[in-house]
């Protein structure tokens, strides 16, 4: 089976792979809801939230290594919470001056700032699992399933195949260019002209880029509405669950709110 690189499912016999979508979807969505409610103090809860992502990453056999390489997209969020560090009021750990200002590093800083990154990291893990082991026609299915809205839902659908079409646009500008550019022997010899000159085309190719796309998508959105798309994507009835897979939701739903009650009872 052809993976597009774009296409983070990776097709496998595992048991995450054959467990029902729209309870996966669920189960995921109730996991990123209780790790977003712990306190920032309950770290065995952390360490438990942990070990079942790692779990189902191990039962998955996409890799571990596989997702926690894209985990690493969760830095950039957590680095919003920076200013936790120096903001929030509490005895100091470090001192240190940065020009003119003196900046000190308080305990209930560090301990938020570390929590809020736990958290993202541990949840995006979650969401990466999710798309993994979980084709995106079977998610727009469940999120329909769990009546999410169907405008939304339209809109999730639309925006997945369009980025294909970006894309393939932008790999047939990059072959158009690398095709008009010549090369020499010589080494450390590039093609082109000045740092300025290269920003100029670059733009150039992303006003094109852009210009190509939105007439791609126009002609493809004509061609779906000449064959009777109106904003709803129509499939097969979804099979019923089954019972073991009642199970393992409704098993997974005490374990949330266990962890749940434990983190706000001792560390909340």
């Amino acid at each position: 089976m052809h993976v597009h690189f774009l296409d983070p499912y990776r097709p496998r016999l595992s048991p995450i792979h054959v467990f029902e979508a729209r309870l996966k979807l669920v189960l995921v969505l109730i996991f990123i809801f209780t790790n977003t409610l712990l306190p920032m103090k309950a770290w065995p809860i952390y360490i438990l939230m942990f070990s079942l992502v790692l779990a189902g990453e191990i039962l998955s056999e996409v890799g571990v290594g596989y997702v926690l390489k894209r985990s690493i997209l969760a830095l950039p969020f957590a680095l919003a919470a920076l200013p936790l560090l120096f903001t929030l009021p509490g005895s100091s750990l470090f001192n240190f001056t940065v020009g003119t200002w003196e900046l000190s590093i308080s305990q209930a800083g560090l301990e938020r700032f570390v929590g809020i990154a736990l958290k993202s990291w541990i949840s995006l893990q979650a969401a990466i699992l999710l798309a993994s082991t979980t084709t995106f026609p079977d998610l727009l299915f469940a999120m329909r399933a769990i009546r999410i809205p169907r405008l939304l839902v339209s809109v999730f659908g639309l925006m997945w195949r369009y980025l294909f079409v970006l894309v393939d646009e932008a790999l047939r500008l990059m072959r158009a260019r690398t095709a008009r550019s010549g090369q020499s022997d010589q080494p450390g010899l590039k093609p082109g002209g000045s740092l300025a000159w290269r920003a100029r085309v670059t733009g150039g190719m992303a006003g094109n880029l852009f210009l190509r796309g939105l007439e791609r998508s126009d002609r493809i959105y004509m061609a779906m509405v000449s064959r009777g798309y109106d904003g709803e994507v129509r499939s097969l009835p979804m099979p019923r669950i089954s019972p073991m897979d009642w199970l393992v939701l409704v098993l997974g739903l005490i374990l949330m709110g266990l962890l749940l009650t434990l983190g706000l009872v001792f560390w909340g």
